[in-house]
């Protein structure tokens, strides 16, 4: 049987502690640093990881990834965690800010405070969740499904091929975290 591989987009960020998910999931991780490497999509699915979006933004644009990474988003499951959901989003506030799109979906970041107020919390029926200047789901579209909330506003959606967590399940679950088994699924 052959293993899933799962691309990390290794530009900035959150990548190693997704590794060992996807290990524990019998998957082979691939850190994607080049266009070439999206362009050649010999991975089922792409992780955006959680770090910084306006540096992981301006990085895509020096390495010429933006219309790669769109191109490759229509054809394929795409999840965005914290700065990667940013990245994902229709509309990205606070500021303003370019975004891909891939969810109908409205963000503001930074929306649970700056990196001292970061916590972890229980989510309904679900584990322990690491919130690190996390944005906040504003608006989601009616095609978009809301998975899990906090406190009433959305913190996990799914929309078609792709997912959005506001969160990072790869510090706070252990190993695999129902979110990357949920993400490892949708891949072909």
């Amino acid at each position: 049987m052959t293993r899933k591989r799962v691309g990390i987009l290794a530009l900035q960020g959150a990548v190693e502690p997704h590794k060992a998910h996807l290990i524990a999931l019998g998957c082979e991780p691939v850190e994607i640093r080049t266009r070439a490497q999206l362009e050649k999509a010999d991975f089922g699915g792409l992780i955006m990881p959680g770090g910084e979006s306006s540096t992981m933004l301006k990085l895509l644009g020096i390495f010429e990834m933006k219309e790669a990474l769109v191109n490759y988003a229509k054809t394929h499951p795409v999840w965005g965690i914290c700065a990667g959901s940013i990245l994902m989003a229709k509309h990205v506030e606070n500021p303003d800010q370019e975004s891909f799109g891939m969810i109908d979906l409205d963000v503001r970041r930074n929306a649970y405070g700056r990196q001292l107020d970061s916590f972890t919390t229980e989510l309904a029926g679900m584990r322990e969740a690491a919130f690190i200047r996390a944005p906040q789901f504003k608006r989601v579209g009616r095609d978009v499904k809301v998975l899990a909330t906090h406190n009433g506003e959305p913190v996990w959606v799914e929309a078609g091929l792709h997912m959005a967590t506001s969160f990072h399940p790869e510090l706070a679950w252990e190993k695999p975290s129902p979110v990357h088994k949920a993400f490892v699924d949708k891949i072909r």
